[in-house]
Formats: structure tokens, C-alpha cells, sequence
């Protein structure tokens, strides 16, 4: 548990409203369970209605929380509008992209471009036009907290998953920019740099998943790190792997790469301080 943010310090940082887009299962549903546990009202945006509903009516009633589902495709033109206007009125606090897809392991000439640029709009379009809105909103607000979820597969290419890798690199490197820049306003940003976790988009992909992580875990445990520092890896073997990729500090290269760019631009420049992901 984060001592900065426990009980009461949670609900008043990053309350009364959650938003988590990709809400109806899997990851989705185990932050939305975890967010309503902790005392916030949550609504969910997935894709097919049916699954938000029932989600929405079981966090109800288990929780005793207000709910608010949106359906709508994340991947659609529109999203950053629609989002906003379903949630103008409510007063969201904690903004979280979970978008889960099958992913289609091949080589990337094989790929249809529909299928190349549905990745790209669902890992790259929907995260940076809603992240844009939220931010904008919570920096305003002065309290709050963004989540993105990656993967580890972010750390490097890869045969047969390039624009998965790709895709998901961006949403990594745009959750360690916001996490520099939003923490004077009060906002905190977390990427969140997953590996194999049990679900269902998971399972559809392939058996070997079958001893992933559970979503529930993945979930408490970024929510557990909101304000340490710029991203999280769940999972001790899976902190291991990604130290092992990813050796240099990222906080010191944020940080480092933040103040050149100030210095070159003439930009205001104050360092921030933050935990590796690797550190409890």
C-alpha cells in the first residue's frame, strides 16, 4: 500500500470520479473493482454495451458506489468528443487507458493496413487524445492522478508484433513526459509497463497464458504506486526482465532529457523526484 495515499488520502487526491476506458473485463473490470472498493464513483467505457451494464450493476452492488457506463468503440474518430461530453458533469479525478485487443502475431507485411491502423488508433490516437482532455482538466483541477497501461513488449522490437511493440512504446515514453510535466500542477501520471496477465483477450491469443499474472493484482498494485514515480512493472520476474532491458534509471533520463529540452527551447526547467520501478 502507498502510505502517501491510503484511506482517506486516496479518495480526496484522486476522487469522486474515476474513469476507466476498456472497463467491461479483464483489467478494466479489476481496476474499476478496486477503484470502487476504495471509495470512488466509477464509469466505464468499453465497446459492447451488454458487458459494461453488467459490470456496472455488479460494482453497484457489491460497492454501493454511483456508476456511469459509456459505450463506445475507442478506436473511433470521435472519441476524444464523445468522451468528453458523457463526462463534462461528473468531476473525474483519476483517468485510466486500459485498452485490451487480440492481438494477431504475424509478419508485418502479411498485416492488412486496417488491422496496422487499428492498433495505431487504439495504442497511440486514444490514449493521447483523451490523455490530452483529462490532463487539461486535472491540471485545472490541481489534484489526480493518470494511468496508461503498456506492456513489457514496449522494451524492444519484435518479430511477428512490431506494431504492438511500437505502439506500445508510446504510450510509455508519453506517460513518463506527462508524469514530469503534470507533477507541479498536483497530477499524477503512472505507466504502467505490463506482462502477461490472465485475461480474456489474453486467453483468446494463446494457452501459454494460462499462468499469467491475475488482473486484480496488476490493478491494486499500480493504483498501490500512483505518486512514486514515473511507471511500474508488475511482478517480481517481470521487474527483473525489464531492469535487465531497460538498465539505465528512466527517472534521471527523464529528468535529463527534460532539462535539455527546457535549456534549448527556453522552457522552465525544476527536476522531479520519483522511484524506479523496480523499487518498492
Amino acid at each position: 500500500m502507498n502510505p502517501k495515499y491510503a484511506g482517506d488520502a486516496f479518495r480526496e487526491r484522486f476522487g469522486a470520479w474515476a474513469l476507466v476506458a476498456g472497463g467491461s473485463d479483464g483489467l478494466g473490470a479489476a481496476y474499476a473493482k478496486d477503484l470502487a472498493r476504495r471509495g470512488l464513483n466509477v464509469a466505464l467505457i468499453a465497446r459492447r454495451e451488454g458487458p459494461l451494464l453488467d459490470m456496472a450493476a455488479a460494482i453497484r452492488a457489491e460497492f454501493g458506489v454511483e456508476t456511469k457506463v459509456i459505450s463506445a468503440d475507442l478506436t473511433a474518430l470521435d472519441i476524444g468528443e464523445r468522451v468528453a461530453a458523457e463526462t463534462g458533469a461528473l468531476d473525474v479525478g483519476l483517468f485510466i487507458y486500459n485498452a485490451g485487443s487480440n492481438r494477431v502475431m504475424k509478419p508485418f507485411v502479411e498485416l492488412p493496413l486496417e488491422e496496422l491502423l487499428f492498433m495505431l488508433h487504439l495504442n497511440c490516437r486514444g490514449p493521447l487524445l483523451l490523455s490530452k482532455h483529462f490532463a487539461e482538466r486535472l491540471q485545472q483541477r490541481g489534484r489526480g492522478g493518470l494511468i496508461l497501461m503498456s506492456s513489457l513488449a514496449c522494451l524492444a522490437g519484435s518479430a511477428y508484433g512490431a506494431i504492438y511493440s511500437a505502439s506500445k512504446s508510446f504510450d510509455t515514453i508519453l506517460a513518463e513526459g506527462l508524469w514530469f510535466e503534470l507533477a507541479p500542477h498536483g497530477v499524477d501520471v503512472l505507466g504502467v509497463i505490463a506482462g502477461a496477465t490472465k485475461t480474456e483477450s489474453m486467453l483468446h491469443d494463446s494457452e501459454h497464458f494460462d499462468n499469467a499474472m491475475d488482473p486484480m493484482q496488476v490493478a491494486v498494485g499500480a493504483l498501490d504506486h500512483l505518486g512514486k514515480g514515473p511507471n511500474w512493472v508488475p511482478g517480481v520476474e517481470n521487474r527483473a526482465a525489464a531492469r535487465g532491458m531497460s538498465p539505465a534509471p528512466r527517472v534521471a533520463l527523464i529528468n535529463g532529457m527534460s532539462q535539455a529540452t527546457a535549456e534549448l527551447f527556453d522552457l522552465p526547467y525544476s527536476s522531479v523526484e520519483g522511484r524506479e520501478f523496480d523499487e518498492d
